[in-house]
């Protein structure tokens, strides 16, 4: 049996459909390249990932955003081109989180760890930073890694002073 809709309603939610589907697809089409990226501890352990590099606007929108896996060795790095306090939230991602918030010239500023799934709280990087670090929740703890540790990659080496 076909459920019925009145013919206000059935066009209302055509004209819905049509109105996300630009939305849904743009969202599946934003890929990100990867680099390798390596964080030093003050006590000198260094600490490898593959990260996916969020460089412009739509892909900083998107970021981690409705993926449910993440390999142990992997993340993304947000670089927003400029240096200014950054303000981040979990919303659409499901995978908790650390974000570790960096300076220009890779040193790690603020780290916060264990970001709720799905919480529209904001997560604020406290100072002026450069570049977010996206990882496993429990990656800082389990690696020690702590502000004042290095970050060393492509995008960061390029915009060191």
């Amino acid at each position: 049996m076909l459920a019925r809709f009145p013919r206000r309603a059935g066009s209302a939610l055509v004209a819905l459909f049509l109105w996300l589907v630009p939305f849904h697809l743009a969202a599946a089409d934003i890929t990100f390249d990867t680099a390798p990226l390596q964080i030093i501890t003050a006590g000198g352990k260094v600490h490898k990932f593959t990260v996916e590099l969020a460089l412009d606007s739509e892909q900083r929108a998107q970021g981690l955003m409705n993926r449910r896996h993440m390999p142990r060795d992997r993340g993304m790095l947000f670089d927003f081109g400029q240096t200014r306090q950054v303000m981040m939230w979990m919303k659409d991602t499901y995978l908790p989180l650390d974000m570790l918030f960096i300076a220009r010239d890779g040193r790690i500023e603020t780290v916060r760890e264990n970001a709720v799934p799905l919480s529209e709280a904001i997560i604020d990087s406290r100072v002026p930073v450069a570049f977010v670090l996206e990882l496993n929740a429990g990656t800082a703890s389990r690696l020690g890694i702590a502000p004042g540790d290095v970050v060393d990659s492509p995008p960061i080496s390029r915009t060191k002073p």
